[in-house]
């Protein structure tokens, strides 16, 4: 009885539990419901802009408060939505409070705040009070006004209004920039070669085999918290790059908790839904990776077993064990599509630690279609039809902790894209006096991880700091099985349909066999700098010193193999019969068995290298303000590179210890307006490629791409001067005038003597480079008072860029002088902005033309080809739902569908132009839905 008792008292103790646990849950969900809101920001110095770390913050009528990490970031969460006074105190500086600041439910209120210096002890007790909307207005101001160099930039809310799905598409949004390639940055009319891409703090790596250069399209634009890009130097930015420093941040601790996803799909006018034609493919193509059917045999022959001789079983063993599906299949282009998705987290500790953590995954897929082709230059009238199948998969794993005056960040970002291309070409080739059916197959590979730790400390009230860095990057470029081959008869029967297209098959070449090549590149570096503030001759002044290093090491490996025709096996009438069968039936393993072929390879020495190059650096710089008015930056950088490059028999080894003055002026002509001057010497270095021997045809520009042993590195002056005007919030009008001054430029040549084209880099002695910039962006209220001009933002950038080449003396150029490749004679970047509804409504249309440039120069036999201007129209429209936390966006880019058009200027020659290739690439609508828990 007692034990029933005891069970059933146990029972309700059960029960009343269970109650009140639901009772506590019920609670929680109605005050989640009821949601809360909180408050971010940066503190910054008004004086130096520098970041104040420590400032106590408060919430004045509650108890609620934070203070300032080491990056002078601080978030106060969990307050009832309403209106607040907001309180910053420090030692040493004037207290302040912000009156206002309304706080909305499930929302952040981004608050960045300016503290002045005290100048006394009195003004330690004055307390400074302004309104919320004035505060974020000079803090702006502060913001924009305070960088010591010269640079413009992007953040990722403008990133968000704009249809660009990666940063390559983004960086065509900044003063002076242009995108080659769609993915290739050109910054103040200088090629790719002449900038360097930063990710997180440290150098990124060449994404490319055969050149020097990032492809930008290849990080999401989603996972970008903002890119800079720095166009004077200080100290403390590597020296390599005359044109730009492009700086992309990845998002770490965020403001609030999320889960937010997205997807898109979107149609390209000359693609979607029409005939698609390319070999098969599975779920991992469109997962991003191969199967590896595409790779050479794990036990297939080295090259000293080929040179050795095959026997005839071994013969056949190996061209079996290449892969021969060839076989096209006709299938319909799919819309694009594109996935997001993201979580982030962050912790507040009531000691005002914080650990935060973000982590997101990107997909993009889209088929493409290149129709139309027009390549009708020299001996050549060919016209392309190409389709491209590409997947972009791309992941980011950030975390941050912030605990007292320090800051730990652990970054990670990884992308992976796959391009698999099928080409057909038709046309006829004079030189050869050969009509012409073409076929190539090219699997293209490329990866990039990148790991990034890195720490903030400061050590003392002075705000003395210490930041390091090391950082570790892979890269994988594989380029397997790719397959030419070309079908051909006398020009003279291109009309006749019984005279049958013959396969070259007969002797190996570069242009009709396959290559298979893998690059494997690591790149470990390290930096670690410390800055202290001090008086320096009556002016508050801050020296900051550094050292580190940058280690790379790459290996490189293509082989080039293919199928050769065994004539004295085979009788004449076998032979033609064998030469007209398809791609997908030629290689067969019955012809094979019959001993119809022999293996043929190619083996050169530059087709095998690896290299490495260690760049060690110590900087030392000083951050000068005189009077509230002038701002001096001044120190020296010091690089020591050393680069190496091993293929068989032969080794390039180069040293160089280059001293890089830099001195950046800032005088501050009123509150709202600042005049710039700067000097600063910058380098540009040969790529690895560059200096390999290694040579191969490319079949797109009908010529061999070479590397050059004897390559320098180039010496650069550069100078520039600048006057900016803040009118109001997020306005700008802005001149800028530069110069530089190249000693042995690296710029691409063509040697055109022979029946194909040689393109390698080589050294120009001497070159100069001038330009201006003009910038401004404006609100429209001046038009009229009213709210839809008050809510309308103009803006535009204009370049005018000159530059003069003298051509060497090696051989006779048909240019005696020419404007340096890659080098737009002017760009244009223009756009609208407009909010409505309570900015739930967001419209934006984005301009963008470059003038003709140069695409490659040229030679004794053909002038220098010119890419031509083209008109390119963005629009898109966003409109927010469900309470603003879903956004709809419609986009439409390169709506005007111009032409990309790169010609031979033959007025020299007093001869027509003629078209190095032309087509076009029709315009993309995309609709997609984003939603933020």
């Amino acid at each position: 009885m007692q034990k029933q008792k005891a069970n059933k008292l146990k029972s309700q103790v059960n029960l009343k539990n269970a109650l009140l646990t639901l009772l506590m849950v019920i609670v929680s969900v109605v005050v989640f419901a009821q949601g809360s809101g909180s408050i971010v920001g940066v503190i910054t110095n008004k004086q130096s802009g520098e970041t104040i770390s420590g400032v106590t913050v408060r919430v004045i009528g509650t108890s609620k408060g934070s203070s300032s990490d080491v990056s002078g970031k601080y978030g106060i969460q969990n307050l009832v939505p309403g209106t607040y006074k907001v309180e910053y105190s420090y030692i040493g500086y004037a207290t302040k409070q912000i009156t206002d600041v309304e706080v909305k439910k499930d929302d952040i209120t981004n608050l960045d705040i300016i503290l002045e210096n005290s100048d006394s002890k009195v003004l330690d007790q004055v307390v400074v009070t302004g309104s919320y909307k004035k505060e974020s207005i000079g803090a702006l101001y502060a913001q924009q006004k305070n960088s010591a160099l010269i640079s413009d930039g992007i953040s990722s809310e403008q990133i968000r209004r704009s249809p660009d799905k990666n940063t390559s598409e983004a960086l065509r949004r900044v003063s002076g920039t242009t995108i080659q390639d769609n993915k290739f940055v050109i910054v103040r009319g200088l090629s790719d070669r002449y900038n360097t891409a930063m990710l997180d703090g440290s150098v990124l790596p060449s994404t490319e085999a055969n050149r020097r250069a990032f492809s930008f399209d290849i990080i999401p634009s989603s996972l970008i918290d903002k890119i800079t890009i720095s166009k004077t130097a200080t100290p403390d930015l590597p020296a390599d790059f005359a044109g730009g420093a492009v700086q992309i941040t990845t998002k770490d601790i965020p403001d609030k908790n999320f889960i937010s996803f997205g997807l898109g799909y979107g149609i390209n006018t000359a693609s979607t839904f029409k005939d698609f034609l390319g070999t098969k493919r599975n779920f991992q193509n469109y997962a991003g990776f191969d199967d590896g059917s595409n790779n050479l045999a794990t036990n297939f022959p080295s090259r000293e077993t080929v040179a050795a001789g095959l026997s005839s079983k071994w013969n056949r063993l190996t061209l079996k064990s290449l892969p021969n599906d060839f076989a096209i299949k006709n299938t319909s282009a799919l819309p694009s599509q594109n996935y997001q998705f993201s979580v982030g987290n962050v912790k507040q500790y009531d000691n005002n630690n914080r650990f935060g953590s973000l982590f997101a995954v990107t997909y993009r897929n889209s088929q493409n279609i290149l129709s139309d082709i027009k390549r009708q230059w020299y001996q050549y009238d060919y016209t392309d039809n190409q389709y491209k199948f590409s997947t972009n998969l791309g992941a980011l794993a950030n975390f941050g902790y912030t605990f007292g005056k320090n800051k730990i960040t652990f970054k990670n970002l990884y992308n992976r894209s796959y391009d698999n291309t099928y080409t057909e070409r038709r046309g006829t080739n004079v030189g050869t006096s050969s009509d012409n059916k073409f076929y190539a197959y090219d699997l293209m590979q490329k990866s990039l991880f990148k790991s990034t730790l890195e720490g903030e400390h400061i050590l003392s009230e002075k705000n003395d700091k210490v930041k390091w860095t090391a950082s570790w990057s892979n890269i994988l470029n594989n380029q397997p099985n790719q397959m030419k081959i070309n079908y051909a008869k006398n020009i003279d029967s291109k009309d006749d349909s019984s005279v049958p297209y013959l396969a070259n098959i007969t002797s190996p070449g570069k242009d009709n066999t396959r290559l298979f090549s893998k690059l494997d590149e690591n790149v470990f570096s390290g930096e670690a700098s410390y800055s202290s503030p001090f008086n320096f001759l009556a002016a508050p002044s801050t020296l900051k010193v550094g050292a580190g290093a940058n280690y790379r090491k790459r290996n490189f490996d293509a082989r080039f193999v293919g199928f050769e025709l065994n004539a004295t096996a085979i009788d004449p009438e076998t032979q033609n019969e064998i030469r007209q069968l398809t791609p997908d039936k030629i290689f067969s393993t019955t012809l094979i068995d019959k001993n119809y072929f022999k293996y043929a390879e190619i083996i050169m020495p530059g087709d095998q290298y690896d290299a490495n190059s260690l760049t060690s650096f110590g900087y030392a710089m000083l951050d000068q303000k005189f009077n509230d008015k002038l701002r001096i930056v001044y120190g020296l950088r010091l690089e020591n590179y050393n680069v190496q490059v091993n293929i068989p028999e032969r080794v390039v080894d180069d040293k160089k210890l280059d001293f890089l003055p830099s001195v950046n002026l800032t005088y501050n002509l009123t509150t709202k307006s600042n005049l710039r001057a700067s000097y600063y010497r910058t380098v540009a270095r040969p790529e690895f490629r560059e200096l390999a021997p290694f040579s191969f045809y490319d079949f797109e520009q009908l010529g061999m791409i070479s590397g050059n042993v004897n390559l320098k590195r180039s010496s650069i002056n550069n100078g520039d001067l600048r006057f900016e005007i803040y009118p109001s919030a997020g306005e700008i009008f802005s001149i800028s005038a530069f110069y530089k001054q190249f000693t042995d430029a690296i710029e691409p040549f063509r040697y055109d003597v022979n029946s194909t084209v040689d393109v390698s880099n080589g050294n120009t002695p001497k070159a100069n480079l001038y330009g201006a910039e003009i910038e401004a962006r404006k609100k429209l209220s001046f038009i009229a008072d009213d709210q839809f001009f008050a809510n309308t933002t103009a803006y535009v950038n204009l370049s005018l860029v000159h530059s003069k080449v003298n051509n060497p003396t090696d051989q006779t150029y048909i240019e005696k002088t020419r404007p340096m490749v890659g080098q737009s004679p002017y760009v244009i970047n223009a756009g609208l902005q407009h909010n409505a509804l309570d900015n739930k409504l967001n419209v934006n249309l984005l301009y963008n033309r470059i003038g003709k440039r140069i695409a490659q120069a040229g030679g004794q036999t053909f002038t220098s080809a010119w890419e031509a201007p083209r008109d390119i129209l963005d629009a898109q429209i966003g409109y927010k739902v469900l309470k603003s936390k879903g956004e709809v966006k419609l986009s439409a880019s390169d709506i005007l569908n111009n032409p990309v058009n790169v010609y031979f200027d033959n007025k020299p020659l007093n001869k027509s132009n003629e078209t190095l290739y032309k087509y076009k690439t029709g315009s993309n609508i995309s609709l997609s839905f984003n939603y933020t828990f």
